[in-house]
C-alpha cells in the first residue's frame, strides 16, 4: 500500500474520531467553536445539537440561525453543502453530496453539490441526495427522499419525493435556538 495514503488515512481518522468526540459534548458551546473552526463556514446564532455527524466538514457552509437537530448527517466529502439562514433540519435527516453510480460496472462514487436555500424545514429522517437544490421557503416531510431540485415555497413528501402542497406564508421568521446542555 502507498505510504501517503496511508498518512491520508490515519490523517483523516483522527479527524473523524475528533469530531465524533467532540459532536457528543453536551456543551453546546464547543459544538459551535469546533464548527467556527473546522467548517468551511458557520453563522451567527446557528445550532447544533448533539450527535450530529459530519463528514468533511470543510465542504460544509452554513448560514445564519440554522437549526441542526440531534443525529443528522451532513455529507462534504464529495462536493459542497451549502444551508441557507433560518433553515430547520429536523432530527435524523440525512443530507448526501456524494453516492456510488448504479450503472457503473466498478461501483465508482458520483457526487453534485446540495444547496438548501432559506427559510427550508427539512423533516424528521428525510433524505435529500448529491445535486438536489431546495429552493427558498420549501418543506420536506418527514422520511421524503429528495431526488430532484425543489422549487421554492413547496411542500414535498414521499418514496422518491413529490410535490403534496404549497407553503403561503411571508417567510419573515428568524430561528433562535441555542441550548446549552442539549
Amino acid at each position: 500500500m502507498n505510504i501517503r495514503y496511508e498518512i491520508w488515512s490515519i490523517k483523516e481518522g483522527v479527524r473523524q474520531l475528533l469530531t465524533d468526540i467532540v459532536m457528543c459534548s453536551h456543551f453546546h458551546w464547543i459544538r459551535i467553536l469546533f464548527m467556527r473552526i473546522y467548517s468551511g463556514h458557520f453563522g451567527s446564532s446557528s445550532s447544533v445539537l448533539r450527535h450530529v455527524e459530519l463528514w468533511n466538514p470543510k465542504n460544509i457552509f452554513i448560514g445564519n440561525h440554522v437549526i441542526i437537530n440531534q443525529r443528522v448527517f451532513l455529507d462534504g466529502r464529495g462536493s459542497t453543502l451549502t444551508i441557507g439562514d433560518n433553515v430547520d433540519i429536523a432530527a435524523e435527516a440525512m443530507i448526501w453530496t456524494l453516492e456510488h453510480d448504479v450503472s457503473s460496472i466498478s461501483h465508482q462514487t458520483t457526487s453534485a453539490p446540495v444547496v438548501i436555500e432559506d427559510h427550508v424545514w427539512v423533516g424528521c429522517r428525510a433524505q435529500i441526495l448529491p445535486g438536489v437544490k431546495i429552493g427558498r421557503g420549501a418543506v420536506i416531510a418527514a422520511g421524503a427522499i429528495v431526488t430532484k431540485d425543489i422549487p421554492a415555497n413547496e411542500i414535498w413528501g414521499g418514496v422518491p419525493a413529490k410535490r403534496i402542497g404549497l407553503r403561503n406564508n411571508p417567510l419573515t421568521y428568524e430561528l433562535n435556538y441555542r441550548p446549552w446542555l442539549r
